[in-house]
């Protein structure tokens, strides 16, 4: 008898302790979560967006699948992003992917509100580039030789939000440097190596084959903070530039249908995926891993949003037109 009751009694406590669960709880994900990406694959945010899935799926207990939609300045993902409408579909992206839309388009075809930030993951190093031929050692250097050559120097950008920044720094400063389109930004590093261009405001990872081969150098990052993978470059705020800050935010995002309890839960999920390894690979890959919550991602993008304004300000633009 005794025996008995001590095994009723152990049954009784055993359903009243709490089991441990995922943080999105056992009802999420039901099935297949699909993960687009604004970037072609073999891209930094790429690289990160599989490195988390893979963990993401043994934690989930659902395969967690990464599906590259480049194109169309982040409209190709984010259409197909939004028009999904499925919380089974979440978004890896720079927030660099859609932040400048309202001023570089009239019309788009989705709200701010149908991408909701879930977490932030890491911030893309992105460096202002010339030639290594370049007399120019710092960012001043750089400012000095283009008021004394006015119309000697040409520039290209990586995305729209650095490309806004530094336009209107340009014209802040009264610097007189022409604008290179480029639709293929490996295509810009590679004439920065060979001096058709000047400057480059780009993603380091770009960069970096030229870089390591002596063909160009860096002046600056335009990171709030310094990266480890190049501990010596400055800031452009420490280089006296701090108008040129802007970070290359990267991170989660789901559709505005998705449930607070699961919105509320991944954000966990994925800072116990960015274990050390993540985070070596991802410093490799020209990301410095910086994970956030949703309500610090949403800030930073806010903030973004904000510099963006005045730089298009500066630059006459008004959204929409």
């Amino acid at each position: 008898m005794q025996r008995l009751a001590f095994g009723l009694t152990f049954r009784l406590l055993a359903l009243l302790v709490p089991v441990t669960v995922p943080a999105c709880a056992q009802s999420w994900p039901q099935h297949t979560v699909k993960v687009l990406v604004t970037l072609g694959a073999g891209s930094g945010v790429d690289i990160g967006a599989r490195l988390l899935a893979e963990r993401l799926s043994k934690h989930w207990g659902q395969p967690v699948v990464v599906e590259n939609r480049p194109g169309g300045d982040g409209l190709v993902a984010i259409g197909a992003f939004v028009a999904a409408n499925d919380d089974h579909v979440l978004l890896t992206a720079p927030s660099g992917s859609f932040t400048a839309h309202p001023f570089t388009y009239k019309s788009l075809p989705y709200k701010d509100a149908d991408i909701v930030p879930i977490a932030r993951i890491s911030n893309t190093i992105v460096v202002v580039a010339v030639p290594a031929s370049l007399a120019a050692a710092s960012l001043a250097d750089l400012v000095a030789m283009a008021r004394a050559q006015p119309g000697s120097l040409n520039w290209a950008g990586t995305t729209a939000s650095n490309e806004f920044m530094f336009g209107a720094f340009l014209k802040n400063a009264g610097l007189a440097i022409s604008k290179v389109p480029y639709r293929n930004l490996v295509e810009a590093a590679n004439d920065l190596s060979t001096g058709r261009i000047q400057i480059n405001v780009t993603a380091y990872a770009i960069a970096r084959p030229q870089i390591e081969a002596g063909k160009v150098k860096l002046l600056a990052l335009t990171n709030t903070a310094r990266a480890a993978v190049i501990p010596d470059l400055p800031t452009v705020a420490e280089a006296s530039f701090p108008e040129l800050t802007l970070d290359g935010l990267v991170g989660m995002f789901g559709p505005r249908s998705m449930s607070g309890r699961v919105r509320e839960g991944i954000p966990a999920d994925v800072r116990a995926a960015m274990d050390r390894d993540v985070e070596e690979r991802l410093n490799l890959t020209g990301q410095l891993p910086n994970f956030g919550g949703p309500a610090e991602f949403a800030a930073d993008i806010a903030q973004q949003r904000a510099r963006l304004a005045t730089a298009a300000k500066s630059l006459g633009i008004v959204p929409g037109e």
